[in-house]
């Protein structure tokens, strides 16, 4: 009995030693924090195109956002005042009012005003002409924005196809199938993957709240316009 429980203790002893051990080699082991700036750089070549689109396309979206903001503002009194002056006939004073505003909307009653005299058809399809012109402008570079939502996913997942093809090249030329040579160089590649579709979706993001701002301002322009016909027709009533 006693020898048993010698044997007992022994062996306890032994396995606290052996865990006591093993911590001590954990503890050694210097701890690797992953860091976003060393991931960016692991995923490649890769991430030049997809860095260079997500730049292009902040870019465009921050220079439209503020133009479609601009030419979205509030013109009623401009609306006002040429209606003030075509009643009291001065047509010069509406003109300069236009002008002075420089805005899509004064562009359009400007052009309007400068074909008074003409039939009505003339004048709504002059002021037409001027406001697709002005749309055309406010749409300007917004389609880049959606191909960069289209093309960088895409470039994501090209750096992640390259990456697999190098770890299985690697993999026949050491004769190495380890997971941790696997899985080692498939999550640095997977980040390109994550990059691409970070861009793609605030890319997506961006280019619809553009449109929706640029559909914002075309209904307004249209609104003012039949306005201003409306205006123009009641002396003719």
């Amino acid at each position: 009995m006693t020898l048993l429980f010698a044997q007992v203790t022994d062996t306890a002893t032994k396995l606290i030693d052996t865990a006591k051990q093993v911590s001590q080699q954990l503890a050694a082991i210097p701890d690797e924090e992953l860091h976003f700036g060393d991931l960016l750089i692991k995923g490649g070549w890769v991430m030049i195109p997809i860095g260079i689109l997500a730049v292009l396309g902040l870019v465009i979206f921050f220079e439209r956002f503020f133009t479609i903001r601009k030419a979205s503002k509030d013109e009623s009194h401009l609306m006002t005042q040429v209606r003030s002056s075509i009643m009291s006939g001065n047509l010069e004073s509406a003109i300069a009012f236009c002008k002075n505003s420089n805005s899509p909307l004064g562009r359009m009653l400007q052009k309007g005003l400068l074909r008074i005299g003409r039939p009505i058809k003339d004048i709504e399809g002059a002021i037409e002409n001027i406001g697709k012109l002005e749309v055309s402008k406010l749409e300007k570079n917004i389609g880049i924005i959606g191909i960069v939502a289209g093309i960088a996913p895409m470039f994501g997942f090209l750096g992640t196809i390259a990456g697999v093809i190098k770890i299985f090249y690697d993999i026949s030329k050491t004769d190495n199938i380890s997971m941790g040579v696997i899985s080692g160089g498939l999550y640095v590649k997977m980040v390109t993957s994550a990059a691409g579709l970070f861009v793609g979706i605030i890319a997506y993001v961006c280019y619809h709240i553009l449109n929706m701002m640029v559909d914002k301002v075309i209904l307004k322009l249209e609104t003012d316009a039949i306005e201003f016909i409306d205006l123009l027709e009641e002396p003719s009533k």
